[in-house]
């Protein structure tokens, strides 16, 4: 349904597909029988009252049956793709920490000391185990090509299995609505190989420093304004109202997935926001052209 490329997002499937298929019989079969009974018992062809049946122990236990068992074999395959979607409580520290904001993700690799936001690298082939909580209202992650939605809800923690097969970009959003920008509230999952990954996370470790005159020009920018005291540039610190913004030429897009990040929509992102995400807690920046430049050169160059 989804074109599932995930052990997890094919067990979904599957019983989706079964449930679907059971359907379509019952509801043939009882299509069938009324269709039937229309045509085969319609007015004129017999005269007088039908025979008329007060009571068979046999069609009793008939249409009571069929549906239990029905039921039952239902019931055995969702438990069954349960257990291949779930993962055992405290069995393995989590591999990424994913928290929902209002409307953004912060993605942490705990074992690696790495933050980051909206944009979630993982390797091809190998299982990932998410935990995931909210930071403020109720959140839900949802990637439909690799598994199923999952909560994030403030005061409790979920987890969650995702595994890619192929390499490529899954596209994801949150699926519970959270506020004014819940549509905007987009995921990107970056499936890579192994060595790919391993580079990028090395790369994000790293810290990024500006180069060249107008890139440090735009750190000092970065400091002088309120920027910093809501965006962290290090990987240090956890307590921020807005996105990580190390390594952030590095990411595909903006505002969680709103606008394609390039030098002309940052720059337009930082003046004016509300412009593409009404409501977003960001505000506008009136800077001068030079400054304007020389943030936007600081951040792009930020990889």
């Amino acid at each position: 349904m989804f074109s599932p490329n995930s052990p997890q997002a094919y067990s979904i499937n599957n019983l989706l597909l079964l449930t679907t298929i059971i359907g379509g019989v019952i509801l043939l079969i009882i299509g069938g029988v009324v269709f039937y009974s229309a045509f085969r018992f319609r007015s004129g062809l017999r005269p007088g009252e039908p025979p008329q049946i007060f009571g068979s122990r046999n069609l009793e236990f008939l249409w009571t049956g069929i549906p239990v068992i029905v039921l039952i074999v239902l019931f055995g395959f969702a438990v069954n793709t349960m257990r291949q979607i779930d993962p055992a409580p405290g069995q393995q520290p989590p591999d990424v920490i994913v928290t929902g904001y209002q409307w953004w993700w912060r993605v942490e690799y705990p074992q690696a000391g790495v933050v980051t936001a909206n944009e979630i690298h993982i390797p091809v082939g190998k299982q990932i185990l998410f935990q995931l909580e909210g930071g403020d209202v109720i959140h839900d992650f949802w990637v439909p090509q690799l598994g199923p939605k999952r909560d994030t809800i403030p005061g409790s923690t979920n987890y969650l299995w995702l595994q890619a097969n192929t390499p490529d970009v899954y596209l994801g959003a949150c699926s519970e609505y959270c506020g004014t920008q819940h549509a905007w509230m987009r995921i990107r999952v970056i499936a890579q190989p192994q060595a790919e990954f391993d580079q990028w996370l090395q790369q994000q470790r790293a810290a990024a420093t500006p180069s060249g005159s107008d890139a440090m020009r735009g750190a000092q920018v970065f400091q002088q304004n309120t920027c910093v005291n809501c965006h962290a540039i290090q990987q240090t610190g956890t307590n921020w109202a807005g996105p990580n913004l190390g390594h952030l030429g590095s990411r595909q897009t903006i505002g969680a997935g709103v606008i394609e990040n390039t030098p002309d929509n940052l720059a337009a992102w930082i003046t004016n926001p509300q412009r593409f995400k009404p409501g977003v807690k960001m505000p506008g920046y009136q800077l001068s052209p030079a400054d304007l430049h020389a943030l936007v050169a600081y951040l792009e160059s930020l990889k």
